[in-house]
């Protein structure tokens, strides 16, 4: 088993380093590979050459019977197939087994989407008047000004920020670069915490990230997801709302209100445009519901 473990994190190395993942994917990966290897251990495989079609099939068949649903397996498949696939970019393996296993059938799933209505209440909820608060509201301002996943969020160092030009610089999923503007509502809320409240939260501890916590520290993902659900509950809102809930209405409220969308797949940072095109059923569902409501034969 000892070469099994070496391939993978051959195969873990290139990930970072040629592919430049995220750190979340990077971790997700090597989990899944992991639950792969145990399977393969557990039935007597200590080779990779020895692995065949069959066994991938044995393992996703044994991932449905423990309760994963058709999302988490295609996962793990994907996993799968880019290890072998770099096997033989390797000349590790001549063949690639998982080359012929198809992906899961995944039911299509729309975002949640929250109302223009319910951001606003979500973007007015926090106390403005304390340095945390001024805090938490530049923070859920610049997240929906700009699409933003909550990964970029955190890791927006103050130099990415021009107010003056009024955009903000992101590095997403595989440390791509892109450009992307906000609005007077995040300009203002950003430019108060910058001078108002940050200086009061870093303690005189210098830090380069925009937003920090305690004693100067970057603010967590954990940290933001605690905020947000307090602030969804001070709403009311019955949803249930995650940082990606307020990605899905930037980009679902853009195209309502007639964006191009391709402009919106540049904002959102998609490297296919097919991903954003969710965004336009979205759209339509609305629009549905709109004619179903006020039409007087709808």
């Amino acid at each position: 088993m000892g070469s099994i473990h070496l391939h993978v994190d051959q195969y873990i190395n290139y990930l970072i380093i040629e592919k430049g993942l995220s750190s979340n994917t990077i971790t997700a990966y090597s989990r899944d590979l992991s639950v792969f290897i145990d399977f393969i251990k557990k039935n007597n495989i200590d080779e990779l050459i020895n692995t065949d079609t069959i066994v991938i099939l044995k393992h996703l068949i044994e991932l449905r019977k423990k309760g994963l649903n058709a999302r988490s397996r295609a996962r793990h498949l994907v996993a799968i197939r880019g290890f072998y696939k770099f096997l033989v970019q390797e000349k590790e393996m001549s063949h690639d087994p998982a080359a012929v296993v198809d992906l899961p059938k995944v039911g299509f799933k729309l975002p949640d989407v929250l109302s223009k209505e319910d951001v606003k209440q979500l973007l007015d909820a926090p106390d403005c008047s304390k340095p945390k608060g001024m805090r938490d509201s530049a923070m859920l301002e610049l997240l929906y000004a700009a699409g933003l996943r909550v990964s970029e969020l955190i890791n927006t160092k103050l130099q990415d920020v021009n107010l003056e030009a009024c955009f903000v610089r992101v590095y997403g999923k595989g440390a791509k670069e892109r450009v992307v503007p906000i609005g007077t509502y995040a300009r203002e809320k950003v430019d108060l915490y910058i001078k108002a409240s940050r200086p009061a939260l870093l303690k005189n501890i210098p830090s380069p990230t925009l937003f920090v916590a305690r004693a100067g520290k970057p603010m967590t993902r954990q940290g933001f997801w605690k905020l947000l659900k307090r602030y969804s509950q001070v709403c009311g809102l019955k949803k249930k709302i995650t940082p990606h809930s307020l990605r899905h209405s930037f980009a679902s409220h853009l195209l309502e209100g007639g964006a191009d969308l391709r402009a919106v797949q540049i904002m959102l940072g998609h490297t296919d445009i097919s991903t954003t095109q969710i965004y336009t059923h979205v759209a339509h569902e609305r629009l549905k519901k709109i004619h179903e409501e006020f039409h007087p034969r709808g």
